[in-house]
């Protein structure tokens, strides 16, 4: 089957950046960055805010917002600071119809304070001048916010609903670190919901599929996945979110007799379905008679289910490349 054509907006589509950096700040800010100024300019949650789009590279700020912020006003006010001081960049794509959001990536200010923070040198946080140029023309740009868009929905859920919680989200880069030889997935998270039962874990990976890979080499990914669960001796679940259902439902034609065949526990949803609220009933195992599921019931009907391998740090890890949470710190006081 072909690739599918790229939607004119959206996750998927192929942006077309409007300018590097749209808001130009002020001359003073143009300088070398004076992080030991920003000390007392910065609070906590304006420090994860910068480890996280480090860890992530681009965020929108409806992202942000709903991660962090209480309203848009006070997001938009917060974020218009940490431009001017450098911490963030930001750029804002154009599209075929309609307007894009403003994506935030680090900016020059803000990877000198995380290699300060790690007692590192700046090149060790790999930002580069042109950092935000690359992401703003890349062509995988609506597939790295469609991820974060996902997991934002997952981790906003929790903030809201003290009895769900996403204690882990690593970024794609995070997960080659770790697992690269073997697999290359867009995400791994944990899911957890406490029941009347006890708590229920979801350890996953995440392969966001656009329709932009022909149904053969998503194919091709199960095997890795089947090979990393004999080797490692860990049985995180596969969950395929896919743009629409009719591509949900040919890759479940194509994919369904390889993962049984594999013993992969692997379920698929798609952007039709799950909107904003990717915890709920929209996700369906590969199994017959299935039907669709919670995150909570994927773990329900797969129990046990085992985190994989390779989380805890090492010696090889510094600041710079141990997990992010996906909640800013709490308490925290807006500025």
């Amino acid at each position: 089957m072909p690739a599918l054509p790229r939607p004119a907006t959206g996750p998927g589509s192929r942006y077309t950046a409007r300018a590097a950096t749209t808001r130009t700040r002020p001359t003073p800010a143009r300088a070398k960055p004076d992080i030991v100024a920003l000390a007392r300019r910065l609070t906590a949650r304006d420090l994860w805010l910068t480890a996280l789009i480090h860890e992530h590279r681009v965020l929108t700020a409806q992202q942000i917002t709903r991660l962090a912020f209480t309203s848009t006003r006070s997001a938009q006010r917060r974020l218009r600071t940490l431009h001017h001081y450098g911490v963030l960049d930001s750029f804002r794509p154009l599209t075929v119809s309609g307007s894009a959001p403003e994506h935030y990536t680090l900016g020059p200010a803000g990877a000198q304070l995380l290699a300060a923070q790690a007692a590192r040198d700046m090149t060790d946080t790999l930002w580069r001048p042109t950092s935000t140029g690359r992401i703003a023309y890349s062509p995988w740009l609506g597939h790295d916010t469609g991820v974060n868009e996902l997991l934002t929905h997952l981790a906003a859920h929790t903030r809201h609903h003290p009895h769900t919680r996403l204690p882990l989200w690593l970024s794609e880069n995070s997960c080659a670190r770790r697992w690269g030889d073997i697999i290359r997935p867009d995400a791994y998270a944990h899911w957890t919901e406490t029941t009347p039962h006890g708590e229920r874990l979801l350890p996953f990976f995440l392969e966001y599929d656009t329709g932009s890979q022909t149904l053969a080499r998503v194919e091709a990914k199960l095997p890795g996945y089947a090979a990393f669960t004999t080797a490692t001796g860990t049985a995180p679940a596969l969950l395929i979110h896919t743009r629409t259902a009719s591509r949900e439902l040919a890759l479940r034609r194509r994919l369904t007799d390889p993962a049984r065949d594999l013993g992969l526990r692997l379920a698929t949803a798609s952007l039709d379905q799950t909107t904003d609220t990717p915890h709920a009933r929209w996700w369906m195992p590969l199994e017959p008679t299935a039907g669709r599921l919670t995150l909570t019931g994927l773990a329900v009907r797969w129990h046990p289910l085992t985190p994989a391998t390779g989380l805890e740090a090492t010696d090889a890890d510094t600041p710079l490349t141990l997990p992010v949470p996906p909640l800013p710190p709490a308490p925290h006081t807006a500025p």
